[in-house]
């Protein structure tokens, strides 16, 4: 691939009083462009990724971006949306422009602004991402509860690895001072409910549940051609994206058909498999995706990730470690900002500069799996380090 991220810039996630979406945008996009030092006259393009479903009132926001410069104005700017995966919908869709030709240097921005509604109203908005005619007013909780079932019923109680989940990415937010929520859970609090962890949606519990974020993340692609003007890049050993049908009563929740695609998909791009692979950032919504996850990549056979997570292999110090920033489960969910984020995290990781987060050896190549709803539309991308 021609496209190679040259920059980023990361918000803080949590609930952010005081700033809008417009406010965030602009936040990481100056941040991305500072990093990469580039000006806002030479970008060429800017692509937004923002899901929205009334979180907010401003429907058409893809120009709030070029409101970060003077010089970013007439330049084409598109808002990107996928659901959850709308942040990757909106790196893919500059990675097309760079390797097409028709553009040299991309600014990519993902945000979210949700803590303006209240839970109910998220949820609401939330659930516009499901299908209407046979989910409406089915919850996302309720939903990935139906994959927790599958899988229950299919390869026994996934209970127990779910919580594991949950305490390793809370203590991996302990090291990211982006992270929205950076306190530490017991397997005890996360394996039995109780009034502080109540269940949402059976067998889902709170500490199974990603939180209701604000935040923005963006990066600067670039054409190989501009390349030896910058200190350091990451690049795309391969960029794939699955859809799947959208009604849940279409698929077999416990296969994780989409993700398998792309990840699989993935992988005979960049000619490498699970064992090459030297960490990930992957799509906890809720804990039972992540298990799903650990399966799809080829960690484990189906039916087994249960035993990689008691063995630990997917910690800070395992075989491959996942969620190293805390993943959505603690980091954060500002849904159109996660993919982008993801990315972020990936590339810092790659070229060292994950501060306390980073590991002793920086990787070789880093996953990123973005998902949009239940399993419908599923983002793999495979990063390596290009300069550093």
């Amino acid at each position: 691939m021609d496209a190679f991220i040259v920059g980023w810039g990361h918000t803080a996630f949590g609930k952010l009083e005081g700033l809008g979406l417009e406010d965030l945008i602009r936040q990481a996009a100056h941040a991305a462009l500072l990093d990469a030092g580039v000006s806002a006259d030479e970008v060429d393009g800017v692509w937004l990724g923002n899901f929205n479903s009334g979180l907010v009132p401003d429907g058409f926001c893809s120009s709030m971006v070029l409101h970060t410069h003077p010089g970013l104005r007439f330049k084409p700017a598109i808002r990107c949306e996928n659901a959850c995966a709308s942040g990757s919908a909106a790196i893919y869709s500059a990675i097309d422009a760079i390797n097409s030709g028709r553009c040299e240097v991309a600014l990519v921005v993902g945000a979210e602004k949700m803590t303006s509604n209240d839970t109910a109203g998220v949820t609401r908005a939330l659930s516009g991402a499901s299908y209407q005619a046979e989910e409406s007013g089915v919850s996302f909780p309720q939903i990935f509860a139906r994959f927790a079932e599958a899988y229950r019923d299919n390869f026994g109680d996934p209970t127990e690895a779910m919580a594991r989940i949950a305490v390793k990415n809370h203590a991996n937010a302990m090291r990211n001072p982006l992270a929205h929520m950076r306190r530490e859970v017991d397997l005890d609090f996360c394996m039995a409910p109780s009034d502080r962890n109540p269940v949402i949606a059976p067998p889902l519990k709170l500490s199974d549940c990603s939180l209701i974020s604000d935040g923005a993340a963006a990066v600067v692609i670039v054409n190989r051609s501009r390349l030896s003007q910058f200190r350091r890049a990451v690049g795309f050993r391969a960029a794939e994206m699955v859809s799947d049908l959208l009604p849940l009563s279409a698929k077999r929740p416990e296969r994780f058909e989409g993700p398998t695609q792309a990840l699989q998909r993935a992988y005979r791009r960049a000619g490498v498999t699970v064992s090459d692979i030297g960490l990930a950032e992957v799509h906890d919504c809720f804990t039972i995706a992540e298990l799903l996850a650990v399966e799809a990549m080829g960690l484990a056979p189906q039916g087994q990730g249960g035993a990689v997570i008691r063995e630990r292999q997917t910690e800070r110090d395992g075989r491959l470690p996942i969620n190293l920033s805390g993943g959505l489960k603690a980091k954060g969910h500002p849904v159109g900002a996660t993919g982008v984020s993801m990315h972020v995290m990936v590339a810092r990781q790659l070229v060292g500069e994950a501060e306390d987060m980073q590991l002793a050896v920086p990787p070789q190549l880093g996953l990123c799996f973005n998902m949009g709803g239940g399993a419908v539309n599923s983002a793999v991308s495979i990063l390596e380090p290009v300069k550093s």
